[in-house]
């Protein structure tokens, strides 16, 4: 079977603060989109946890101790290309992101 896939299913999280931000950035880059609608995603609040090393430029904390942060967790259906554009945005420098390949069903 050979399977085509076009779309992605990303999740990321992000400081609260930054959400909203980050969600327009990368939904205005053509995320989110399915069918006649445009915008669309799922939200969920979260804590996030690491510790930066000494290596790290960390956006929140300090290096060698562990931070424990209030985070959104953003989903959405997307091109696998919007991801450049969410780097660009994410306040993070290593944001942890999850890609799931989709399958258009209409090739199953």
């Amino acid at each position: 079977m050979n399977i085509k896939v076009n779309k992605v299913l990303i999740t990321v999280t992000v400081p609260k603060e930054n959400a909203e931000e980050l969600r327009k950035a990368i939904c205005d880059a053509g995320a989110g989109v399915i069918g006649n609608y445009t915008y669309c995603t799922s939200n969920t609040i979260t804590k996030g946890t690491f510790i930066p090393n000494e290596q790290s430029n960390p956006y929140i904390g300090e290096k060698e101790k562990l931070e424990i942060v209030a985070e959104e967790k953003i989903e959405t259906v997307c091109d696998i290309k919007i991801l450049k554009r969410l780097r660009e945005v994410h306040p993070y420098e290593e944001p942890a992101i999850n890609i799931i390949p989709l399958i258009d069903e209409e090739n199953v």
